[in-house]
This record gives structure tokens, C-alpha cells and sequence, in this order.
């Protein structure tokens, strides 16, 4: 019995959110009896499962090769199938990444395995593993129970703590790949990254975001307010209202449809706090609002909040944290 963790690498390295992941699924191994074990697919593992086992797993499984240096569907989901089976796995769990979400629901297809999608929460009833997932753009939060033998979940990031790694422990196993690059229907012919140089908003210690209070001059809002983010060292956020505008590309939307994260500071600016939003950042340690309608929701859940202009509160911001940390 086994709670298996996918451990997504992004160009060899571990995608940091899975140690979250991790650390939950050995408090759900406490819980259930369950060894925890960890998975990796790569061309180079050898570090990130030595990580893997100081994060928590009892056990590595690890899958070498060159032909899985980039992720592609059909190696890595007839893997994950062999890494269930081999390890008697009744619960595997994934990363709610775009790679992860699509590795989940294969494996559960495969399996014809209940799975809950976009997690947000895991615990144990009766020795069974539950899930919840917030449904109707937020408004309602679902309980899902397993009864198949195998439970699936992808689980959205920074909806648990960062554990602290431990002196590692335990047993690395290769697993044979199955596949040759003939075999693989999938072709990486390039790679490019759009993002080279910004902070990650899932890795971010601080986050600054901006919405439709920028509206009165949408280039002008989202320069002072990355200016902040710049100033910080922080990620540059948005709300959906902002996205949906055209102010500012999706990959900076946090919220329901967006990132969920977790950041020690956020830094909400003209965002109304609409529930979607609150449901992916609602969990930062400390949230400053910034917003002209003192009515605005999100003064009800920020720790500080200035009743301005954005326009005047941000760049005044901009100019004093300048001062103090250089």
C-alpha cells in the first residue's frame, strides 16, 4: 500500500510545488499505513531524488533515459501506470500543472480510477483518502470520495506548506522504460521560454498584482505596478477582470481560473477581491489592498489597507521602499 507523488522536473530541476505535495502525502501516509513514494522521469534524476527522499518519500522510483528529457504524454503516462503497479499504489498524485493535470487524468482513464481534478485540499476518512475542490467559479466547495481501488488527484499549488527537508532516507529503484524514441509518437522539435528572467507567481515570497483599477489607463496601471513588483523582487500578478480586459497576458492571472498561490506578501492593487480571486490567493500570509472604494471585499480579508488612487498609492509605495532597501 502506497501513496505515489509525480515529481514534475522543469529542465532537470524539481518543480518546487511537488515537495508540498509531498510533504502532505506523508502526513496522509501517518494516517492511512502507507509508504510514500516518490516518482521521477528524466534524462538526469539523480539529484532531485536525493531531494525526494529528504522531503519525506520512503521510496524513489526513478525512470532514466534521454528519450524523457521533455515531457511527453505517452512515455511518461505508460510509466506512471508501471510506477502504480509496481508500488500497489492506491492513491497517485500530481502536480496541478498543465503537465501534471494531463498525467493525472490519463492515468485514472487508464486505470478507471476516480479522480479529482484541481484539488485543493486532501485528507483521510476511515482510512480512505477524501479531496475537495471548489466548483461554481468558487462558490461551493466539493467533497470527493473515492471508491475505486486506485484514487487520482491533481492538486493545485500552494495549497499546502513548504515542508523542511530531513537527512535523507530510504531506497532509490529504477524502473525499465518501455519505450524507444522510435516508439514515441510525440516529437520535441523546439524550445523556447517566453518567461526567461521573471519570478515564478507559484514560487513567489511576494506577489504584486493589479485589476480593473487600472483601468483609467490600463499601460500607465500595469507599468507602476510591475515597477513595484521590480522594486520588491516580487512576481507581477492580475485578476481575471484585468486578463479578460487585455491589460495583461493569462500567465499572470491568479485566482479560480488562474494560479493559486501562497506567497508571504501580496500586494493587491484596484482588485475589488471578487471571490474567484480570494479563492487563489486567500491563503497569503499578509495582504495589502490598495483600492479607492473603501467597500471594496478585499479590504475584508487584507491585513493592511490604503484607501487611494492607485495611481498615486503605488508609485509613493515605489519611491519609499526604493529609499529603504537600497
Amino acid at each position: 500500500m502506497a501513496i505515489l507523488v509525480w515529481i514534475e522536473l522543469n529542465e532537470g530541476q524539481a518543480v518546487s510545488n511537488c515537495w508540498e505535495l509531498l510533504g502532505k502525502a506523508k502526513e496522509l501516509g501517518r494516517e492511512m499505513g502507507a509508504e510514500v513514494a516518490a516518482l521521477l522521469i528524466g534524462s538526469d534524476v539523480d539529484e532531485a531524488a536525493l531531494q525526494a527522499l529528504a522531503y519525506g518519500a520512503d521510496q524513489v522510483y526513478a525512470a532514466t533515459d534521454s528519450s524523457l528529457e521533455s515531457y511527453r504524454l505517452q512515455p511518461f503516462a505508460a510509466i506512471a501506470e508501471q510506477a502504480v503497479k509496481h508500488s500497489g499504489a492506491t492513491a497517485f498524485l500530481a502536480n496541478a500543472s498543465i503537465r501534471g493535470g494531463v498525467l493525472a487524468a490519463t492515468v485514472a482513464c487508464r486505470q478507471v480510477a476516480g479522480i479529482a481534478a484541481n484539488a485543493t485540499d486532501l485528507w483521510v476518512e476511515e482510512g480512505k483518502l477524501v479531496a475537495a475542490r471548489t466548483i461554481y467559479s468558487g462558490n461551493i466547495s466539493a467533497r470527493i470520495h473515492f471508491e475505486s481501488p486506485l484514487a487520482v488527484a491533481s492538486v493545485r499549488p500552494r495549497s499546502f506548506a513548504m515542508p523542511q527537508p530531513t537527512e535523507a532516507s530510504g531506497t532509490v529503484e529504477k524502473l525499465d522504460v518501455a519505450y524507444s524514441e522510435d516508439e514515441i509518437r510525440q516529437k520535441v522539435t523546439d524550445f523556447r521560454a517566453v518567461d526567461a528572467g521573471e519570478v515564478s507567481l507559484t514560487d513567489a515570497h511576494i506577489i504584486v498584482s493589479g485589476g480593473r483599477g487600472v483601468a483609467a489607463d490600463p499601460p500607465k496601471g500595469f507599468e507602476i505596478v510591475g515597477e513595484l513588483a521590480r522594486t520588491l523582487g516580487a512576481a507581477l500578478g492580475a485578476s481575471r477582470a484585468a486578463v479578460d480586459a487585455g491589460y495583461i497576458p493569462y500567465k499572470h492571472q491568479v485566482g479560480q481560473t488562474g494560479k493559486t498561490v501562497r506567497p508571504d506578501l501580496y500586494i493587491a492593487c484596484g482588485i475589488s477581491g471578487a471571490i474567484q480571486h480570494l479563492a487563489g490567493m486567500g491563503n497569503s500570509k499578509i495582504i495589502v489592498a490598495i483600492n479607492k472604494d473603501s467597500d471594496a471585499p478585499i479590504f475584508q480579508r487584507a491585513k493592511y489597507g490604503i484607501v487611494d488612487d492607485l495611481f498615486k498609492a503605488v508609485p509613493a509605495l515605489t519611491a519609499e521602499f526604493s529609499k529603504r532597501l537600497n
